[in-house]
Order: C-alpha cells, then structure tokens, then sequence
C-alpha cells in the first residue's frame, strides 16, 4: 500500500500547489517564516530530520517519532525590528501516538499616532501582530511510516482591523529501507481566505450629493479583497552518516520547496553531533530562489540528559542580505 500511497499523495498535493500559483497575492505570510534555530541553522532543511517540538511546524507527521515529551520556547530579533515568538509543547502518549499544542506570534510592537492636527501624537496609540494557534496529532502507522496533522486558527490585526482563517497541514514521514535514510513531505496552509474588517473601515457616504435636504452623513462600508493563505508543499531527505552507536553524529538533509506565492527553491542542511551533548549546524537557504535575500545560516546546540529529563539551548544565525543577519534563540526542556 506504501508504494502507492505515498507517489499519489505527492501528485495530489503537487497539482493543488501548481493549480493555484499566484505569485505575490497571499495573506499571512508570517506563516512561512522558518521556526526555531536548530532547523534554520540546517538551512530550513528539515522536513525529512522532524524530531524534536518544532515538528509541529516542519512536519506534523514526525511527532509520532520524538523520543520524549518535550516543551520549547524560540524567539527571533525578526526583520525591522519585529519579534518572532514560538512556543510549543509535544507529548508523546505511546510509542505509536503523539500531539502538541503551539503558538506563533509576529509582534509589530506599537506606535504612537500622529495627525495633521496633532504631528507630536494624539495620545493614542497602534500596534500590529499575527498570531497563529495550533493543535497536531501523529501515528505511526507501521514501523517505519508515520502520518500527521495540524489544525490551525490565524489572525491577523492592525490597529482596529482584523482577518481571521483556518487551515489544515498534513505531513509523512517515511524511513526507507536504507538505514539512516528517510523521507518527509508536508503540506502546509490549506484552508480559507483572510478578509480584512473592523470599524475603521466605516465611512460617511451622501448617496445623492447632487440633492440637498437628505442625510449627507449615511453610514457606509469599504469593501476589502480576500486573500488566499500562502500554501507550502515541501519534499524532503534527511541522512544519518554515522552510526547511532557512535560519540559521533553526522546528518545531512535537503529540501525542495514548492510555495504559491514565489519560486521554487531548495534549502541545504547538516548537523554534527558530539556525545548527544554539542551540536554544530551549518546550511545555505533558499537556493535557486529568485531574487533571494536568505543565503547561508549556522548554529550551535547545547544538551544535557538529567536522566528525568533534559535541557537544551540552541541558537542559529543567518544571513539575510540588505537586512543584514537574523539570530534565533530557544530553550527546550524533555521528560
């Protein structure tokens, strides 16, 4: 069944991706920003690796296979001075059961208001953000094939306007017969539009100025578009070089990308492992991207076993062109 489920389910998703290709014209493009720095220290290659709590963004389908119950808390310095927050937690039920909660949140910070009136302020205040919330759930289904998916709530506001959505993401992750060998896709983002709406968009009309003695203040409503979600199909390989039985891991991954919203492109990852306690990452995302400010990205990752449970932090660079560099951080704690 395997060898047809999996051919037909990339066919599918593929044709749903290239039927509504529309470069440029969707919503909530926070959705697409990489989460948590050990997955971007590898480049954003990372549908195919999927062990750890940030699994619920990459590829719900691999949350089935994290060796424990794990919490984590990642922040980004993200472009312009915005902040990029992430949490999530992933319980392992049984060895063949999992789910996680998470939050995604993009926070534009505020602003005072100003007028023509009033240039130093008119003591009011804006403030923008997207949040995203989250539940998962995976199986495995045999041995070595795993299936996974998220139920997701999207808002997004500004100052007194707001769209809201849902959507659905389904991932696969499947170890082949090669040991060390496996492969992951995900899609991610399929459900409804976003239509901005709030009181700001109410206005005073005069539905017939060309008459005098009728109501020149009737309330109106501007209408706003609707704007499909930014929609991600992802295929990914992940290789472990070295035995597990080793001090020594060495993993290598690559993704090949498809959104509906900008070209194809490819992310390139590797990880070396010291005594499941240091970690070393480096990786090069968006390759083949038109017009790509992303390029190469590195990190660091610190752990330790308590025997109860463990700690670890990473942190992960990456270039970003005219925006110079991104840094990501986070703290994750297992049982």
């Amino acid at each position: 069944m395997k060898k047809f489920l999996i051919p037909a389910i990339l066919v599918l998703f593929s044709g749903v991706l290239f039927a509504q290709t529309k470069v440029g014209t969707t919503a909530a493009n926070f959705l697409t920003i990489p989460v948590g720095p050990r997955a971007t220290g590898m480049g954003g290659a990372f549908t195919a690796v999927a062990n750890d709590a940030t699994t619920a963004y990459w590829n719900a389908g691999g949350l089935s296979r994290i060796p424990r119950s794990e919490i984590t808390f990642a922040y980004t310095e993200w472009l312009v001075e915005t902040k990029f927050n992430w949490f999530g937690a992933a319980l392992k039920i049984d060895e063949d059961n999992a789910v996680a909660l998470f939050v995604n949140q993009l926070d534009y910070g505020d602003e005072e208001i100003t007028s023509p009136s009033a240039p130093n302020g008119t003591g009011e205040r804006w403030k923008a953000e997207d949040i995203v919330v989250g539940i998962s759930y995976a199986k495995n289904l045999t041995d070595k094939f795993s299936i996974g998916g998220t139920v997701k709530y999207i808002s997004q506001s500004i100052w007194n306007e707001s769209a809201t959505a849902w959507a659905v993401d389904i991932g696969l992750l499947f170890y082949t017969p090669m040991d060390g060998l496996n492969l992951g896709m995900n899609i991610s983002n399929f459900g409804t539009e976003m239509k901005l709406d709030g009181e700001d968009l109410l206005r005073p009309a005069d539905i017939d100025p060309a008459h005098t003695g009728n109501n020149a203040n009737i309330t109106s409503k501007l209408e706003t578009d609707s704007w499909p979600l930014p929609l991600i199909f992802a295929v990914g390989l992940s290789y472990n070089v070295l035995s597990r039985d080793s001090d020594w891991r060495w993993l290598l991954s690559s993704d090949a990308v498809v959104p509906n919203n900008q070209s194809t492109y490819g992310n390139l990852g590797t990880e070396l492992v010291w005594n499941d306690i240091i970690s070393l990452r480096v990786g090069y995302n968006s390759l083949l991207k038109a017009d790509a400010e992303e390029g190469l990205t590195a990190g660091v990752g610190v752990q330790y076993d308590f025997g109860s449970f463990f700690a670890k932090f990473d942190y992960s660079y990456s270039d970003f062109g005219v925006f110079d560099q991104i840094s990501r951080f986070s703290l994750s704690v297992g049982i």
